[in-house]
């Protein structure tokens, strides 16, 4: 009787127990809320402060390394490759030494030269000291005008034939030379196409080498016809527009140069035109052919109100298909916001209407959110902002390479479009992820 009692006093405790375990273990499982939405049916976000800064407007285009010079070395004359100088990939400047052909072939035709020059020479000599005497002697009546005549016309003949050999001396003195061949210009040498010992002549395809110029180096690239005007503006007005050349991957910043001129027309089968940039390349990391994302720096607007791009939504309640933004208030609830968007500058975009800066704004979770929500938000959230943020906010937006999308690193979008829903434990003024609905000035 009394084991019953023991067990039947276990499971009353136990019934007892259970449910404060339970409640207690509920509430600490309960989201850390901030100075607003302390109340129930509070939505998690992240939010940002509206700010005030530049938008750099480029046009976004693709384009292809060019050098400014590109020589293959070939030799002008044919025989035996003595000496090859160079290193293959050797940074070499103009008039450096790179290949010897056989120059004795070329030493002996120049002496058999020079050597019927001296013969012409003594022969014209011997004329011109007999079409002297002959003038002298037709005075007094001596000898027949027809001698002196054939004898004047005789020195002439000797004069042009002397003329003949220096000039094909002057030819067998350049031959020689071309045997000693140096660099046409100053570049970056490539891999050779002939070996020592075999006999080259002037109609080799593949020449010698090629020498490719490196420093400074351009880039051919493509824009829609569109922003022909705007370009052309800035041509007249001779204006340097700043050209950036990323990589592959459109994320590393190579070189940033300046764009050298505009092809004179439009191809119509694209609907483009051709451009070329220049960079210094002081660095080499643009090399001849290489594939290279440009972007051009079209304008400069100055004191924009700004937003993150992830803070603009599309399709808000009631069909509308107008952009607008959460604003929250100081009363902790998410008011919906329609704004008139301007340019874009990678993970920023400008307002032109419908904010002022200082606003905070939701920047993730504003797929969860309605016209007057409550709103859970970080802690070390600021309620009423000081002074407006600046469109370079640290971490918030870094002004690093713009990416594919218009900029920077995206980290899952949230915005009416349906992207996945940003949580509300990232602490304010952390990067952001950009809305599908934000648009972009890099067309």
């Amino acid at each position: 009787m009394r084991r019953h009692k023991y067990t039947l006093f276990v499971v009353l405790a136990a019934l007892i127990v259970i449910p404060l375990v339970v409640h207690n273990v509920r509430n600490a499982s309960q989201p850390r809320q901030g100075r607003f939405g302390r109340g129930n049916g509070g939505v998690s976000v992240s939010v940002a402060t509206v700010g005030m800064g530049d938008i750099q407007v480029r046009i976004p285009a693709l384009g292809t390394i060019t050098p400014l010079n590109t020589v293959t070395v070939r030799t002008q004359i044919s025989g035996q490759l003595q000496k090859i100088a160079f290193q293959e990939g050797q940074l070499v400047q103009k008039g450096d030494f790179l290949a010897q052909i056989d120059p004795r072939p070329y030493e002996t035709a120049l002496k058999q030269l020079q050597g019927a020059l001296r013969r012409d020479q003594a022969l014209l000599a011997d004329a011109e000291l007999s079409l002297q005497r002959d003038e002298e002697l037709i005075k007094e009546d001596s000898v027949a005008q027809q001698q002196v005549d054939t004898q004047r016309a005789l020195v002439e003949e000797y004069r042009g034939t002397v003329q003949a050999d220096e000039a094909q001396i002057g030819t067998a003195t350049l031959n020689l030379q071309y045997t000693h061949i140096v660099s046409p210009i100053t570049g970056r040498i490539g891999l050779r196409q002939v070996d020592e010992g075999n006999y080259v002549t002037p109609g080799d395809p593949n020449g010698i080498a090629v020498v490719t110029q490196l420093e400074p180096i351009t880039a051919l690239f493509s824009i829609p016809e569109d922003d022909v005007a705007a370009v052309m503006e800035k041509v007249r007005d001779q204006v340097e527009l700043r050209v950036e050349a990323y990589d592959r991957s459109n994320v590393n910043l190579l070189a940033v140069g300046k764009l050298l001129t505009v092809d004179n027309v439009i191809d119509t089968a694209t609907g483009t035109i051709k451009l070329r940039a220049q960079f210094d390349n002081a660095d080499r990391k643009l090399f001849p052919n290489q594939f290279v994302n440009i972007r051009l720096l079209q304008d400069v607007l100055h004191d924009q109100v700004t937003v993150p791009a992830a803070a603009v939504h599309r399709g808000a309640p009631g069909g509308t298909t107008s952009a607008f933004v959460y604003v929250v208030g100081d009363s902790g609830t998410a008011s919906v916001r329609p704004v008139t968007l301007g340019a874009a500058d990678g993970d920023l975009v400008a307002v032109t209407d419908g904010l002022t800066a200082g606003e905070i704004v939701v920047t993730e979770g504003g797929d969860r959110l309605r016209d007057g929500a409550p709103v859970i938000l970080p802690a070390d959230t600021p309620v009423h902002p000081t002074a407006p943020q600046q469109s370079t906010w640290d971490g918030q937006h870094r002004r690093g390479p713009p990416g594919a999308n218009g900029g920077r690193e995206r980290r899952g979008p949230s915005g009416a479009d349906g992207g996945p829903p940003g949580g509300g434990g990232r602490p304010f003024g952390s990067g952001a992820p950009a809305g599908s609905g934000a648009p972009t000035s890099e067309r």
